[in-house]
């Protein structure tokens, strides 16, 4: 495959990242991997040795020595890539790193694309398309259930799931395939009735993992959490509470927050991202503060959850009824937790504030009523446990792929309630196959390959 895409040159890339470190890997893949290393470190005859072993030594170009560094030889198709490769250890300093690297050019081999590795790998057959994108989440993975859903992917389990379909699907395209040359003898080989219940329970299947996408979605790209509120509402005060640190500046002053600030926290494997705002209030001269609430709407509006907090001595039960309407009005579209703050000041807020739905109540400063507020924000886009196995749609691509595949089994059964021809239904399950096969990529073209794989790092 690689020589009828021309792919039959040497890469070269760094693999760990970029900056001063105790070490740093490059790698190279390519049929002359091996002797461009080997031409680099004189004497020990690397091109003798066994895959998968390991050797120290001097490596040097044009007389000058580079590093001592540890090689490790690679032999296609036992390798990453399926090609022969090679991955450099060598000392962390970007300057001597970059020089082997052009070494590596200057004997032979090429500066590697983003995701060209891995692109490598897939055309080699190590990996089908949804093992190879799951790379790129692995990489990306900043909590335990984004690794969870990538090492699924990456195990090859939601390939498994349209596997068993797409076998069930040509066995029949095969039998009724087959019927069509015995068209005079009007036979029937496949059995519709068992036809019609695959259809069923694979659209069922289908509809299951498109529903995952939703979760799949948070926990691979996180939740947006916007902190509306009037200035002096605590909401400062509240972001360093789920922080558990210092990180906005608190004042009794009303507006010392002028921009958003932004924070990653971790619940329970899930990230959110809080954004603090500016206090929103009616009206201001400040222009500097007016930038500020505009741009906190701005927050409000694009959030996929707002926590609004209000100083229970300061708001009633209808003003808050009106703010909340407001908000809508404004074009809120997230879920609205409305947060009933310093209620550690003498009140009986519970009584006070009951009608209010959905309603919880704390003390951003003593830090009392945040494990509640954290909970709800979990259960909020979490109302099930995350199992290991569980399969999960965590890509915009499988989805669109995935609604074709819906809208080509919901196709099939009305044929086949149709009692349409065996050419004309044997078509429609081609078709059928040939969306499952565009999330594998035993379909696909040139072009959607180097976009896909572009997103990915250089050197993966």
């Amino acid at each position: 495959m690689n020589n009828v895409l021309g792919w039959t040159d040497t890469i070269v890339a760094l693999a760990t990242p970029p900056g001063v470190g105790a070490i740093g890997v490059i790698r190279i893949s390519g049929a002359e991997s091996w002797n461009i290393t080997d031409a680099m470190m004189p004497g020990k005859m690397l091109m003798e040795k066994m895959s998968h072993t390991v050797h120290f030594g001097l490596m040097a170009h044009e007389g000058q020595a580079l590093d001592e560094v540890l090689v490790t030889l690679f032999k296609g198709p036992r390798s990453y890539t399926g090609e022969d490769t090679v991955e450099i250890s060598g000392h962390g300093s970007p300057y001597v790193l970059e020089r082997i690297i052009q070494a590596c050019c200057a004997l032979g081999a090429r500066m590697a694309k983003p995701g060209e590795f891995t692109q490598r790998a897939f055309l080699n057959g190590k990996l089908d398309l949804t093992q190879a994108e799951s790379v790129a989440e692995m990489i990306e993975a900043g909590t335990s259930a984004a690794h969870k859903t990538a090492l699924q992917h990456l195990r090859g389990g939601f390939s498994k799931e349209l596997q068993v379909i797409r076998d069930q699907l040509i066995q029949f395209a095969s039998l009724i395939e087959l019927e069509l040359d015995f068209a005079m003898e009007d036979v029937e080989f496949a059995n519709r009735a068992q036809f019609e219940q695959l259809l069923e329970a694979s659209s069922e299947k289908v509809g299951r993992l498109l529903q995952s996408f939703q979760l799949g979605n948070v926990i691979r790209h996180g939740v947006t959490v916007a902190l509306i509120g009037k200035p002096n509402a605590g909401k400062s005060t509240l972001l360093n509470a789920l922080l558990n640190e210092e990180r906005a500046i608190v004042s009794e002053q009303a507006g010392t927050t002028r921009d958003t600030i932004e924070e990653a926290l971790n619940i329970n494997g899930v990230q959110f991202r809080i954004i603090d705002t500016a206090g929103i209030r009616s009206h201001t001269e400040d222009r500097i503060e007016q930038a500020g609430i505009q741009r906190s709407m701005e927050k409000m509006r694009g959030a996929d959850r707002v926590i609004y907090l209000f100083d229970v001595e300061q708001e009633s039960v209808t003003s808050v009824e009106e703010t909340l309407s407001n908000m809508r009005k404004e074009g809120v579209s997230g879920l609205i937790i409305p947060v009933a703050n310093k209620v550690d000041q003498p009140g009986e807020w519970p009584k006070k504030f009951g009608l209010l739905s959905n309603l919880l109540f704390a003390s951003a400063m003593h830090k009392s009523g945040i494990d509640s507020l954290k909970d709800s924000l979990y259960r909020s886009v979490i109302d099930q446990s995350i199992e290991e196995d569980q399969c999960m749609v965590t890509n915009a691509r499988h989805v669109d792929a995935l609604q074709k595949i819906q809208n080509s089994l919901r196709a099939i059964s009305v044929a086949l309630h149709e009692n349409i021809t065996g050419d004309l239904l044997a078509i429609e399950i081609r078709t059928c196959l040939h969306h499952l096969g565009e999330i594998t990529g035993e379909v696909t073209t040139e072009d959607k390959l180097d976009y896909i794989f572009s997103k990915f790092c250089i050197g993966k």
